[in-house]
């Protein structure tokens, strides 16, 4: 009887495990694989080398392309957890009616109803030199001449990335705090505590789960991204991401995979440090 509920259960995992291998494993293999091949301008050569990687890590400009993609994720990060915590606060602790809750809830997600891409572009009649912003800002007296910075910048990639991803902080941070149990928050005020002390000793340690995972969304989606920078900095900024691209365009899929596998390590390091910082598995 236990071997055949040892076989009913590899029976049960094995559609999702062939999946995962297929769709998971097998992808990353073949990935690792051709990062060591050669190349030349027409074809892909099978060979072992360490001269995609060597070509990669000693270049001045893979630095600073791994700096500016760093800087993006970080300074996304921190824009989206303000915003993302206050959203949340605000609606597991402000708004006293479950339906409201779920209305405003849905509110937040409704650009999530259009395409990514709509969304970036609608920012360039805004943001431009002509844009709504800066004859705003004229007409009120505020500025003399249009603001450059505004758009095809650093400033205008990180605006579109908060824009698109900010709902990935709001929504696990959200279900952490409806978890809490508001009697701890009544003890905490019966023993004297102010509205920050709650915060800081009963709240906030209680949605470290919450955070982490939007963390986590948020610092993979934004190093992967490639279509954001290209489009809202005008050429004027990179990333990792755009990097392979422009390897791929020119058929040097090797080298396009050694920056892969660098980028999925760099990725698999920093989700790694947050789970061992805070345990996600209490939202799970």
């Amino acid at each position: 009887m236990k071997r055949v509920s040892a076989w009913a259960t590899y029976l049960q995992v094995a559609p999702l495990a062939l999946v995962f291998l297929l769709f998971l494993v097998v992808p990353i293999a073949t990935i690792v694989v051709v990062s060591f091949f050669d190349y030349n301008t027409t074809q892909i050569i099978p060979a072992f080398l360490l001269q995609n990687y060597e070509e990669l890590l000693l270049s001045p400009v893979t630095w600073r392309t791994y700096g500016q993609t760093i800087q993006f994720s970080v300074v996304t990060w921190a824009l989206t957890l303000v915003i993302g915590f206050l959203v949340a606060y605000f609606l597991a602790f402000h708004v006293r009616s479950a339906t409201w809750q779920m209305v405003l809830f849905l509110v937040c997600t409704i650009p999530f109803w259009t395409s990514n891409v709509i969304r970036m572009i609608s920012w360039i009649p805004f943001l431009g030199r002509n844009g709504l912003a800066n004859m705003t800002l004229m007409q009120l007296g505020l500025i003399k001449e249009p603001l450059e910075f505004l758009l095809f910048s650093n400033f205008a990639v990180v605006l579109t990335y908060v824009h698109l991803y900010t709902l990935f902080m709001v929504v696990p941070i959200f279900n952490s705090m409806m978890r809490i149990d508001r009697s701890l928050l009544e003890a905490a005020r019966d023993a004297g505590a102010s509205g920050w002390q709650t915060l800081w000793t009963v709240i906030v340690p209680l949605c470290k789960p919450g955070i982490a995972i939007g963390s986590i969304f948020i610092v993979t989606i934004v190093m992967g991204d490639f279509v954001t920078v290209r489009m809202m900095s005008g050429g004027q900024s990179a990333s990792v991401s755009l990097m392979m691209m422009n390897a791929m365009s020119l058929l040097q899929y090797p080298a396009a995979a050694a920056n892969a596998v660098v980028l999925l390590l760099l990725v698999l390091f920093t989700v790694a440090a947050m789970m061992r910082l805070v345990d996600i598995r209490k939202e799970l």
